[in-house]
């Protein structure tokens, strides 16, 4: 009885120094510096691993760096991860892309005001590096034309998020002259991505 006594109590200790690791692994911290200030995600990869695991290879890879925020649009949402600008001409971002995702939408999150989501083409499974912050509530679009998969949240710095989502935007061409509409006047500039330590 002792001994089952003795070994209970080394299971249970076992299982509480084991759950916190297991809650920060699912909780991981992205920070975005942008020219109009820093927003803080945390990203869900208990609901969304796929999405989680392929945006964190961007982050690490350093592919944001230097990325506009090239589609804002007041009260929908603002989009960046896949564009440059210069001369007002913006270019795509591909050299470094990685291979498209498989679609996780229905995971249970929504794409309402604060949440981050991917953008994708008119195919569910084309998501890549480009992703977007919802200004409102958008949960149309979590199953619309298969959905937009939502994989995080702000936790700080929704201001900044507002003020991109208020800034003066008009249309721009890209490197072989196609119109791209609802970009800002005055660049806003994603700086980098960084994970951030939760400790």
């Amino acid at each position: 009885m002792k001994r089952r006594l003795i070994l209970n109590a080394v299971m249970a200790l076992i299982a509480l120094t084991s759950a916190p690791a297991h809650a920060a692994d699912d909780k991981l911290v992205v920070v975005l510096d942008t020219s109009a200030g820093q927003i803080t995600l945390e990203l869900d990869k208990a609901k969304a691993p796929i999405t989680v695991e392929n945006f964190l290879k961007y982050v690490d890879k350093g592919f944001y760096e230097n990325v506009v925020f090239h589609r804002v649009m007041p009260d929908f949402m603002i989009q960046t991860g896949g564009m440059t600008e210069k001369n007002n001409h913006l270019t795509e971002k591909r050299a470094e892309a990685f291979p498209p995702i498989k679609n996780e939408s229905g995971n249970g999150l929504s794409n309402v005001r604060g949440m981050i989501a991917m953008a994708r083409t008119e195919d569910p499974n084309s998501a890549t590096s480009q992703f977007f912050i919802n200004l409102g509530d958008n949960s149309r679009l979590d199953n619309y034309g298969g959905g937009y998969t939502v994989f995080g949240k702000v936790t700080s710095g929704m201001e900044v998020v507002d003020t991109i989502g208020k800034v003066e935007t008009t249309t721009k061409p890209d490197a072989i002259g196609n119109p791209n509409r609802n970009v800002p006047v005055t660049p806003i500039v994603l700086k980098s991505a960084k994970r951030k330590s939760k400790s």
